[in-house]
């Protein structure tokens, strides 16, 4: 698939996406510079949450709507939180213009059908479900029948709700669907990663995975690559100073820029699958072992394990003719360090 102009495929580089969710805290200007710093550390998107707090939910104060599940936002209500946490959406088209100026890819996770509406009008080149949207078929549906690449986290899922999550795609003609692993926990705990379940998605969906961490650090994020995980989604905050709902688990600056370099590194250990020798390896071949004579011999004496040995470096003949030629006669006198070869062997 093509978001913007990123290839994804087997062969492509990690799509790297850079979240911006609450981390401006409610200023448009720290918004904009995070945009920036995120094309700095070498993000290749930066994603909105396009949401006002009555598009996600109502203004309630009862048990229901009240946060006490052992989150950093325990206290608050739903609505409260939305209500801190979201993104103006008459900030969003300034932030799309100045991505596109910094050549940053920009998208966004919309949450009701009018949020879909608005980001058509902006152009998005894609689109991503967030894990708690995950059971909104009609939303999915509604989204997926725009035609642009859907990014879906798993984070609450389990395999039925995945697969009416991919169904719901595909019956809009929408076969461009990324599915990332995702542990719905803030911060997430490294022992429920299950970051193995990476390939199992690819293989039992037949389609492009990733994954959404919400870890400390960039450890988890570096290992899904080598498990084949295309696109990355992380938190991305300017200066973890600013605060907010999601400054806990994001990633600074220079956080961000280590776990790009990381990435990065580990895809160029991944390469392909190979057995061609690089003209470096190649010429570092004469350090390998072949068959020398060790001792001093005339000609006509009789090739054995003690005139002749498998040693470095490499410029006799290959050791798996070892057995052939004991018993064999020397063609002449050779000393001690001459590479054994065939012409001279009687």
């Amino acid at each position: 698939m093509n978001i913007d102009g990123f290839e994804i495929n087997e062969f492509s580089p990690c799509f790297i996406i850079a979240e911006l969710s609450a981390n401006h805290n409610g200023d448009i200007k720290v918004a904009k510079d995070t945009i920036i710093a995120a094309k700095n550390a070498g993000a290749n998107a930066i994603k909105l949450q396009t949401y006002t707090p009555d598009t996600i939910t109502i203004d309630c104060d009862n048990e229901y709507f009240r946060i006490d599940h052992g989150t950093l936002w325990d206290g608050k209500t739903l609505y409260e939180l939305y209500g801190e946490a979201y993104t103006p959406w008459e900030w969003h088209k300034e932030l799309f213009d100045l991505a596109k100026k910094e050549g940053l890819i920009c998208f966004s996770s919309p949450f009701d059908k009018t949020a879909v509406d608005f980001l058509e009008e902006l152009e998005v080149p894609a689109y991503k479900i967030a894990s708690f949207e995950i059971r909104d078929i009609p939303l999915i549906e509604y989204t997926a029948s725009k035609g642009k690449p859907i990014i879906i986290s798993t984070g609450i899922a389990n395999e039925d709700d995945i697969q009416l999550a991919v169904e719901a795609c595909r019956s809009v003609g929408n076969n461009d669907i990324v599915l990332l692993k995702c542990t719905s926990s803030y911060p997430a705990p490294l022992e429920l990663a299950n970051l193995n379940t990476i390939p199992d998605l690819k293989e039992k969906y037949k389609v492009q995975v990733g994954f959404s961490d919400h870890t400390y650090g960039s450890l988890a994020p570096t290992v899904a690559v080598t498990l084949g995980a295309k696109v990355l989604e992380k938190h991305f905050i300017l200066d973890k100073a600013i605060g907010g709902p999601d400054a806990d688990f994001s990633l600074d600056t220079a956080e961000f820029g280590k776990m790009v370099n990381d990435v990065r590194n580990t895809e160029k250990l991944l390469g392909q699958v190979s057995y061609e020798l690089s003209e470096k390896v190649k010429k570092n071949k004469k350090f390998a072992r072949s068959l020398f004579i060790v001792e001093d011999v005339n000609s006509g004496d009789l090739v054995s394990t003690e005139n002749v040995k498998s040693i470095r470096p490499g410029y006799g003949m290959h050791p798996k003719h070892l057995k052939e030629i004991i018993g064999l006669r020397f063609k002449g006198d050779y000393a001690k360090g001459t590479p054994l070869t065939m012409e001279r062997i009687s």
